[in-house]
């Protein structure tokens, strides 16, 4: 028996067929080339009978669909709300596959990114064996995935993990509307809204972030910058490891975690912050549990979604 874990970006649709032991016997990867609505839709129907066929000529039966999406999974419609992907505001995700999937015994399973990548971790990666873990999804935005005994914690209606709008600062600022405070401060996006506010300071007029044009500025720049002991570079790092210590804080006296994981574009290059970012934590945290906790990077990296809907579907 296997099962087709499909893992939808903002610009690619990755695919797999898995067996019940987790192991990966095909993948596929497909660039959605600035698709939008239906076309999007269309694509991941066309892929999921495609892996039907690729199943069928291995002598595979496939079992069910797992899928991760970029966003807000509703379960009780089956319907998408996706930022990345224009016209997925309410998106019939679900009805469309159902349509397109001939064979009605099959079981369709669709959920968010955040709550993927920590199922993937749980089943193959660094939270294997944890009941309670939480993974911290930091690239373009940042979002948490939740286990607790066992079980992603979803909220009353799936938005459970948005934590880009932790209230991490005083006093609000109007800026912060659109995707939170602490997305704007230490996400990949945010990163770079802080370093072109601070260029506006005259202190740093030599930074070598001053030097580059909009299209070389990028997060690489800022922690090759922090390599090389660019002031400017320095402490916008430093603001976001006060960020995510801060934010591990709040999870760790929240829930609690066995471990917390840290995936996504930024770690990578943020990964040897990690000490720095448990230091920060322990000043916030409550005592007992912040001592318990293990931070770890993702060992799946960019297949930490594809492995999460795998192990929907054989949920599912």
């Amino acid at each position: 028996m296997a099962v087709i874990a499909l893992d939808l970006g903002g610009t690619k649709l990755a695919a797999a067929l898995f067996n019940e032991n987790g192991d990966a016997l095909f993948k596929a990867t497909r660039s959605l080339n600035k698709k939008k609505g239906t076309e999007v839709g269309k694509l991941i129907s066309q892929e999921a009978n495609e892996m039907l066929n690729k199943a069928e000529k291995m002598n595979e039966s496939v079992s069910a669909i797992g899928i991760c999406v970029p966003g807000i999974a509703h379960a009780k419609t089956g319907k998408v709300w996706a930022p990345n992907i224009p016209g997925w505001d309410d998106y019939p995700l679900l009805e469309e596959l159902n349509q397109s999937i001939h064979d009605k015994k099959i079981k369709i399973k669709i959920d968010s990114d955040r709550a993927c990548y920590i199922l993937g971790e749980t089943w193959k990666g660094n939270a294997r064996g944890c009941r309670d873990a939480i993974f911290l999804s930091v690239g373009t935005g940042i979002g948490a995935g939740i286990l607790i005994s066992n079980e992603v914690l979803r909220g009353s209606n799936d938005i459970a993990g948005a934590i880009g709008w932790m209230a991490l600062d005083k006093p609000f600022n109007k800026k912060y509307i659109p995707c939170g405070d602490f997305e704007y401060n230490a996400s990949g996006e945010g990163i770079l809204k802080v370093v072109k506010e601070m260029l506006s300071n005259a202190n740093y007029s030599k930074s070598i972030l001053k030097q580059l044009g909009p299209d070389e500025l990028s997060t690489k720049a800022v922690f090759d910058g922090y390599e090389s002991g660019d002031e400017l570079s320095m402490k916008v790092i430093a603001n976001a490891i006060e960020y995510w210590g801060m934010a591990v804080a709040n999870l760790v006296s929240l829930f609690n975690p066995e471990k917390i994981i840290f995936g996504g574009g930024v770690f990578g290059p943020a990964l040897k912050f990690l000490d720095l970012i448990y230091d920060e934590a322990k000043k916030w945290a409550q005592p007992i549990s912040i001592r318990q906790v293990k931070l770890q990077g993702s060992s799946l990296g960019n297949d930490a979604g594809l492995y999460g809907a795998g192990l929907l579907a054989l949920k599912k």
